[in-house]
């Protein structure tokens, strides 16, 4: 009786654990997707104040949302919608609506991959619960699930890359729109914290390979501009 005892105390602390976290996504997802909307209200805007106002508001949601999304434990969401952060920072630093739209362009990508991520990690969690054996070992669930929070190898790879086309296009607008020495002192900040963010220790492999890839990205556009620098 006592082992029965144990055994239903332990799936009810299980369940409410994984109720919790349900709860948590469920939170964070409804909150990255309002700070995905600011985002692109900030990026909609004909002026660098009404943009600013926008990604302040972002900025402040991001802020608000921390606790919900370290609760609701997707490695990859976390990574992507903090990378947003520094990015709507950034934009409003810049003193051009074209310089902030490309910062802007990325923080919206990086919104919208965390709220994929958190998609695939509910539906994960989901048929993980509902397989028809009982699992006893949670140490064995935990591991196996956060197994599946951050993609890995190509998978991750594919996904960032997919997160930088809409950055690419954007840096590809200025290059043919904005003043020639304006569009190449933009593209060098970028490509200068890329290098920056690349010499840090322990950086993880989807911020290692998405400052790369940027940096690659962002050299293409300066290889172009080159002239601009006299």
């Amino acid at each position: 009786m006592k082992v029965f005892n144990a055994i239903l105390i332990l799936l009810v602390l299980f369940s409410m654990s994984s109720f919790d976290m349900s709860k948590a996504c469920e939170y964070a997802g409804s909150n990255i997707g309002y700070i995905r909307s600011q985002t692109e209200r900030a990026l909609e805007a004909s002026d660098i104040n009404t943009s600013r106002f926008f990604t302040y508001k972002a900025l402040n949601a991001i802020e608000k949302s921390k606790e919900q999304i370290e609760a609701c434990g997707c490695d990859y969401a976390k990574e992507s919608i903090y990378e947003g952060l520094d990015n709507l920072k950034k934009a409003t630093r810049v003193s051009s609506l074209n310089g902030a739209k490309i910062l802007l362009t990325r923080a919206l990508d990086n919104s919208s991959g965390s709220l994929e991520a958190i998609k695939e990690h509910e539906e994960h969690k989901g048929s993980l619960y509902a397989n028809d054996k009982l699992v006893m070992n949670t140490k064995m669930v935990e591991k196996e699930n956060l197994g599946m929070l951050m993609p890995v190898g190509k998978e991750l790879e594919r996904k960032i890359d997919l997160s930088l086309i809409n950055y690419q296009n954007s840096l590809d607008e200025v290059v043919n729109s904005v003043e020639c020495k304006e569009a190449y002192e933009f593209a060098n900040r970028i490509y200068a914290h890329c290098e920056e963010e690349l010499l840090k220790p322990k950086l993880s492999e989807a911020k290692k390979y998405y400052n790369l890839r940027t940096k690659e990205i962002t050299a293409i556009a300066l290889a172009k501009l080159k002239d601009c620098n006299k």
